[in-house]
């Protein structure tokens, strides 16, 4: 007997489930539901995965991506903060998705406050990110899971391209820098504002990521990152500028960055994430 895949959700479910639920998706919490069936099977192609991978999802809402993920991998963990979306997936699952929803784990809880995910060790993150946290929490979930390889999160544009963007980039940030401590990070293609309940006023963009090692370095990565925070807190300012309070005085910012070998008038946005590394072990 061959097994029936999941059932996925279309424009009409969508509005039935919510109608059911009295959900109305709120802007407090950067919700909006995927209505299209071919966007959530694109994201699981764009994120390259087999079936032995162990998925954690954030934010499923109603279970548009869930259900597509449960078609293509053995095991998904759900992170759900909105307590009625948490409490009704399960429902939705089975429902839809008869012969997988026992594959699929709810987690009620903050996906920024979670400090550990149930079961196997994860390999993939797959998720529409609330677009309000979205760094914050692919960080948070990067540096608490090494276990993950690789991810696709959809987040809105902009975003997209922070995180992606490479040294000299008008959009390259503290975001950029971060993303890349631990993986190399890509744009992934656009998704059109028609494919999400209520369509949102942002444009989105899939961010792909594979892992790797972080830079080889005496320094934290808490050291490196607040070097990071600084040289961008004031964009404008040259690094020895910048770094004069983190430093104790401009001279001392200054003889930092040239044991570092970088121009003390160098700007961030020219730093990779392994010369703040080497910055970082200077300032000590």
């Amino acid at each position: 007997m061959t097994s029936v895949g999941p059932t996925l959700l279309g424009p009409a479910d969508v509005r039935a489930l919510a109608a059911r639920l009295g959900v109305r998706p709120t802007k407090q919490r950067g919700q909006s539901f995927v209505i299209d069936a071919n966007t959530v099977r694109r994201i699981v192609r764009e994120a390259r995965l087999t079936d032995d991978d162990v998925v954690v999802e954030v934010g499923p809402g109603l279970g548009s991506l869930t259900l597509a993920l449960l078609a293509a991998v053995r095991r998904v963990v759900a992170v759900e903060v909105d307590p009625v979306l948490a409490a009704a997936l399960p429902e939705t699952l089975a429902t839809y998705a008869p012969e997988q929803a026992a594959h699929c784990e709810v987690l009620a809880a903050d996906a920024l406050r979670i400090e550990q995910v149930p079961g196997p060790p994860p390999t993939a993150l797959v998720a529409n990110l609330p677009y309000n946290v979205s760094v914050p929490v692919l960080l948070h979930l990067l540096a608490l899971l090494p276990s993950l390889r690789s991810g696709l999160v959809m987040v809105q544009a902009e975003v997209a391209d922070r995180l992606a963007a490479g040294p000299g980039s008008k959009v390259y940030g503290v975001p950029s820098v971060k993303a890349a401590w631990y993986a190399d990070v890509r744009r992934a293609g656009a998704v059109g504002r028609n494919v999400f309940w209520p369509a949102p006023n942002v444009d989105s963009g899939l961010v792909a990521w594979t892992r790797r090692a972080a830079p080889s370095t005496s320094a934290t990565r808490e050291e490196v990152f607040a070097v990071v925070d600084a040289a961008f807190a004031q964009r404008r300012k040259a690094l020895r500028g910048a770094l004069r309070a983190l430093a104790g005085s401009g001279e001392a910012a200054e003889a930092a960055l040239r044991r570092a070998g970088i121009d003390p008038l160098a700007r961030g946005e020219s730093l990779t994430v392994g010369d703040f590394a080497r910055l970082t072990e200077a300032l000590r």
